[in-house]
């Protein structure tokens, strides 16, 4: 079978049943950074420590993606993408029963084996089940099941960790993946596998003009944007917000990355990538430079209660424009190789993860120096991703 599979009619409203697939995936990728400062307590380590457990996952993530595209490609689609669930269940669960921090990280490296089957395999079938005028939104859709996690998934990790505890949340994860995987085995139709491309095919798609061009954006912009989304937490914390304060701020962020990946996939297709990019690291630079600037001044003794609304318009702007990116750098790389859409979203993924990964232990390393050089140094990052935006714009 081809990477393009037959478009259905139906095609963008299976993409839903995907969605519920990655938001279960993403809530376990960003569930942590719900309770992180309780998790470091519990564990006996730093909160720079335990947010290297996304560290971890987004590495494992980047590393085995190509890897196990290439071992998994012949399995039948539904059964492929209800076995990674299941594994993500399997993962979380001892996740919540890690008796240290070394039997934490290896449940969250298992965890993100399972992340790296699925996210990459349903946005391929995603985008060949529709009709190419129609491959941002459903890709849109597919990737909003990941910010619809941002929107739910962390918030309620983080009431879950204050009214239960941590452990019990990454049980409610792990319930949630079980649940994810019966809904994509009754609903998704049968959708036979892929013949087999050698892993060094696979990697080749690298040689591309476009392709090498384009990717190293997705690790920029996922870098500056999301690296220190698992520090989220204490981040609030500087800027004045107590516990009260932090559920309803990371459901603002949530909310403005479900609404920012909305409006990003129908602009994409209606306008291309490039507008869309732009605006998007620009916006990055600004709401990351601005929080940088409030942290100084609460820092310096300013009321933190009285930035609490502009914090709020704050982290709406930054989830809206982190979130704006995928579907765009998608479509420029399917159109940079539209014979090879599984693996060019399969790179992109691994790309996505890696940026996760640099721009999360980058956190991790300047959290110590303070809150508001950790935001100056990820707004800097922002910028130098709309710099390397405007020197490749020529791929579309």
């Amino acid at each position: 079978m081809s990477d393009v599979l037959v478009t259905s009619p139906h095609g963008l409203r299976r993409t839903l049943i995907l969605a519920l697939g990655t938001f279960a995936v993403g809530t376990d990728a960003y569930v942590v950074a719900g309770f992180l400062p309780a998790m470091a307590r519990s564990l006996g380590v730093s909160e720079s420590a335990a947010g290297q457990s996304a560290t971890a996952f987004a590495v494992t993530y980047a590393v085995l993606s190509p890897v196990l595209a290439t071992l998994t490609s012949r399995v039948p689609r539904r059964p492929l993408l209800v076995g990674a669930l299941l594994l993500l269940a399997l993962a979380n669960l001892g996740s919540a029963l890690a008796p240290g921090y070394a039997a934490l990280m290896a449940t969250r490296v298992a965890a993100a084996a399972g992340a790296a089957v699925f996210t990459p395999n349903a946005g391929a079938v995603a985008a060949a089940l529709v009709a190419p005028e129609r491959r941002a939104r459903a890709l849109a859709v597919v990737v909003g099941g990941l910010t619809v996690a941002t929107a739910v998934g962390v918030p309620l990790g983080n009431l879950a960790g204050r009214l239960l505890d941590w452990r019990s949340a990454l049980g409610l994860v792990a319930a949630l993946c079980l649940l994810a995987a019966a809904g994509v085995r009754a609903a998704l139709p049968p959708l036979p596998g892929h013949p087999r491309v050698p892993l060094r095919e696979r990697l080749a798609t690298l040689r591309r003009p476009g392709v090498v061009a384009v990717l190293p954006l997705t690790v920029l912009g996922l870098a500056g944007s999301y690296g220190l989304y698992a520090y989220t937490v204490p981040l609030l914390r500087a800027l004045g917000a107590g516990p009260s304060a932090e559920t309803w701020l990371l459901v603002v962020y949530g909310a403005g990355a479900v609404a920012g990946n909305a409006v990003a996939g129908t602009a994409v297709d209606r306008r291309g990538p490039i507008p869309v990019l732009a605006t998007g690291y620009a916006a990055i630079a600004l709401s990351l430079a601005a929080l940088a600037a409030l942290a100084s001044l609460t820092s310096a003794g300013h009321a933190g209660v009285t930035w609490l609304p502009l914090t709020a318009l704050l982290m709406a702007a930054w989830g809206a424009s982190t979130w704006s990116q995928t579907p765009a750098q998608q479509v420029r790389l399917i159109a940079a190789a539209p014979r090879e859409t599984a693996v060019v979203v399969g790179l992109n993924a691994s790309a996505m993860y890696a940026g996760i990964a640099l721009g999360t232990a980058l956190g991790g390393a300047l959290l110590p120096a303070g809150p508001a050089v950790a935001l100056a140094v990820h707004a800097a990052l922002a910028v130098a991703s709309l710099g390397y935006l405007l020197a490749t714009r020529r791929h579309r």
